[in-house]
Parts: structure tokens; C-alpha cells; sequence
């Protein structure tokens, strides 16, 4: 069972706020199509100023910017930014507004609207390998749920308002998904990819958490 996010829900630090989402909803609707997506894998990453030590593995770690001035604004909006120039990654918004902060959709199940998913990934990517594959991977992720980078990003999926043809909706569990897991970030470089930071966190033995791979120089950073 899943309740609507609330701004309370979401205005606490975003290490805080991450395995909360887990076993939660993010519904989209765009362009008259309907996707939801079961969130069973999210990343934590903290802004300039937020918490109690830098996190230099934020896009906000040097302050506001253009590319990530929705990160500083209220809980609940969605900060879609673009990966390698190529990815339509997704994030939720937390923290309280001035405060920069974010928990990256890494993975999910595609629970409803699989067909839709399905095709806008094929359109993009090439072939889907398995259903687990669909939204395994932030760009996956992205890609089947529909949030395009820049049209998308700072949509409010909290009131659900209509942004570029598209609507956005996130509920939270009532009950915990299971066992979590949590563990460095994927592929994120140097300290900020290390135990330093445990801020991925996945629910344990589910088929759709994406692989777990070291960024640059962050196995050489944890001495290993």
C-alpha cells in the first residue's frame, strides 16, 4: 500500500528521506500515457552547506547553478538532468527550500503501463533483454517513465501540475518493502564513491538494483 508524498514528507536531508522511497510510486503521464514505476533502488546526494560534511559527488557541492537550481528549491519537485549527454535521469527533491538536495531514482519495476515503457525504451536504446531490464538504471529509469531533460525538470510531483504535457505523481510506502540494503554509490568518482559515503539504498535480493560498479578512482580512493 502507498499514501501520497507530502513536502513534510520530503523536507528532511536527503540521506535521511532516500530508503524512505523505497517500495514507494512514481507515476507519470505523458502525452496521454500512463507509467508507474515500483522505486526499489535511490542514491542520496547533499548540496552545498547541507548536513553536516561536503558531499563532493553533488552536482550542487559548489553552489547554485542553471543546471542544478531545482535542487535549491522546495521538496517534492523532480530534477531531471541530462548523463553524459544522452540520459534523462530523475531525482526528488529534498530538504527544505534554499537547501540543496537530492535522492537519484537509480531502479524500479515497472508495475503498470510495461508495454509503454517497453516501446519508449526500444525507441531510444535498442532491445529490452528481460522486463527486470525495463527501468534498471537511472537512464533506464528515465527513459521508461518519460521525464526528458530540460522540459521536465522541476515538475512537482507532489500536486501533480501539469508540466510540458506531462504529469508526475509520487506515493510512499505504508508499510517497509523489505530488507534494505545500503552501500557506495554507483560509478560516482573518487571519495564520494566509498564507504565514505554509504548513500545507495536498494531493497535486498530484488531482480531490478542495477549492478554495482566503481566510478573513477574511487576503488583506488576505499583501498581497494
Amino acid at each position: 500500500m502507498t499514501r501520497p508524498a507530502t513536502r513534510d514528507d520530503l523536507s528532511a536531508l536527503p540521506v535521511e528521506v532516500a530508503p524512505r522511497l523505497l517500495g514507494g510510486m512514481l507515476e507519470t503521464v505523458v502525452a496521454g500515457e500512463r507509467v508507474v514505476a515500483r522505486l526499489t533502488e535511490v542514491e542520496a546526494y547533499h548540496g552545498r552547506g547541507t548536513g553536516d560534511r561536503p558531499d563532493p559527488g553533488s552536482h550542487a557541492r559548489m553552489g547554485p547553478t542553471a543546471r542544478n537550481a531545482t535542487m535549491w528549491g522546495e521538496p517534492g519537485h523532480l530534477y531531471v538532468y541530462l548523463s553524459h549527454g544522452i540520459h534523462s535521469c530523475v531525482n526528488v527533491v529534498c530538504g527544505p527550500d534554499g537547501v540543496a538536495g537530492g535522492v537519484l531514482l537509480r531502479a524500479g519495476e515497472i508495475v503498470e503501463g510495461a508495454d509503454v515503457a517497453e516501446r519508449r525504451r526500444l525507441e531510444r536504446r535498442g532491445a529490452v533483454r528481460a522486463p527486470r531490464d525495463l527501468a534498471r538504471g537511472p537512464g533506464r529509469l528515465g527513459d521508461a517513465v518519460g521525464l526528458r531533460h530540460p522540459v521536465h525538470d522541476g515538475i512537482d510531483a507532489v500536486t501533480g501540475a501539469e508540466r510540458a504535457g506531462a504529469v508526475a505523481r509520487l506515493c510512499l510506502p505504508t508499510e517497509p518493502p523489505g530488507r534494505i540494503a545500503t552501500g557506495p554509490r554507483v560509478g560516482v568518482a573518487g571519495v564520494a564513491g566509498t564507504d565514505a559515503f554509504p548513500w545507495r539504498f536498494w531493497i535486498e535480493g530484488d531482480a531490478t538494483v542495477s549492478a554495482f560498479r566503481w566510478g573513477r578512482g574511487a576503488a583506488e580512493a576505499a583501498g581497494r
